[in-house]
């Protein structure tokens, strides 16, 4: 499979929006990454659904909607209906997780399910055969620019195995820190879609960056 670059507009310039949604829409970028927080589930609130609905206008990319947010059925089907073509709920957040996949599978759209750096990948095995992504954090989510987790590389290749052994058809996307440092090595431990946020948007060339990422192996 070849490698998935997934632009975090969390990184992008706000106030430039549909500039930044256009930059990605020209690049060689697969998706469009947003990141909806509550400042419960996570230390921090970002966009939502009304901005959900701003870059869904201007996007020509699909949407990858990564709710890190507590009680994320209440909100499936307003992301979906908002632009969303793949959901992507936290294990930790979701009581209910077989429920939660199967509704956003009944919206239409890919369902992700992710998990914080410090959850063990063994907590798939009864799911993942369900999922079309699974996105491990490489960072402690909520804030854009951290350090990547080195750990993140025993995981993927964990879940790569537990992939194998259940016949699952789940890719593996990585969320956090990703640079041109690491990215090449995720994509051989078996990484499919790499989320970059800050990498991306701080340098001179986005695009250019992008195409780097894409091209990396």
């Amino acid at each position: 499979m070849n490698p998935l670059i997934a632009p975090s507009i969390l990184a992008a310039d706000f106030a430039n929006l549909q500039a930044e949604v256009e930059m990605i829409n020209g690049s060689e970028a697969d998706y469009i990454h947003v990141d909806i927080m509550d400042g419960v589930f996570v230390p921090n609130i970002s966009l939502g659904l009304p901005v959900l609905e701003a870059i869904h206008r201007h996007a020509k990319k699909p949407l990858d909607v990564h709710l890190m947010i507590v009680e994320p059925d209440k909100y499936l089907a307003p992301c979906q209906k908002a632009g969303a073509s793949q959901l992507t709920v936290h294990i930790e957040a979701c009581p209910h997780l077989h429920r939660t996949v199967q509704a956003i599978k009944e919206l239409g759209c890919k369902a992700g399910v992710a998990l914080n750096p410090h959850t063990p990948v063994k907590f798939l095995e009864d799911i993942i055969r369900e999922v079309d992504v699974v996105l491990l954090m490489s960072v402690n989510p909520g804030f854009g620019g951290q350090k990547f987790i080195d750990n993140t590389y025993k995981k993927v290749n964990a879940l790569t195995r537990l992939i194998v052994e259940t016949g699952s058809h789940a890719r593996i996307e990585i969320d956090g820190g990703v640079s041109m440092d690491n990215a090449g090595k995720l994509f051989s431990a078996g990484a499919n879609i790499l989320v970059a946020g800050h990498f991306v948007f701080s340098s001179k060339s986005p695009a250019e960056t992008i195409k780097k990422l894409k091209n990396i192996v």
